[in-house]
């Protein structure tokens, strides 16, 4: 059976809302939370509990929403910030859906099928996810996928 774990990003694995001025940049069209937003955890050891998981046949999906505020030109850079953000601290994706914000995040990988877990702070959108289970992103997230590891 197919298994896929979605990653949203920020409030999940990077704490853009932790970045000072965040907001007011994010309307002014400035990438720079997405940029300099820290990890919400120890990106070595989610790297590792995710590549353990790929080796047991988990694919790992990021699926992030652009800004809220945005112009074709602001999507361009917030892509780019994210793609660099994933890059700089190795996080590892077989798949990425940078998306227009509110878009239903379930449509971004219905096409795998299988079984899919959503890792994601936000409460709504894990209440409209229907393609198996979810994660709640404002718990600790390495405890739930160890939890996933272990029960293999």
């Amino acid at each position: 059976m197919n298994r896929t774990l979605v990653f949203d990003m920020d409030g999940t694995i990077a704490n853009l809302y932790g970045v000072e001025n965040w907001l007011e940049d994010l309307r002014s069209f400035n990438p720079r939370p997405y940029i300099v937003a820290e990890p919400m955890y120890d990106m070595d050891t989610l790297k590792v509990i995710l590549e353990m998981l790929k080796c047991q046949g988990w694919r790992i999906v990021v699926t992030s929403w652009l800004s809220k505020e945005s112009t074709r030109e602001y999507d361009r850079m917030v892509r780019e910030a994210k793609r660099e953000w994933l890059a700089k601290y190795e996080f590892p994706f077989d798949e990425i859906h940078l998306v227009a914000y509110g878009t239903t995040k379930a449509n971004c990988t219905r096409k795998l099928g299988g079984y899919q877990i959503l890792v994601d702070d936000n409460e709504m959108v894990r209440k409209g996810w229907n393609l198996g289970n979810t994660i709640n992103a404002n718990e600790n997230i390495i405890e739930k996928l160890l939890d996933l590891l272990l029960t293999e």
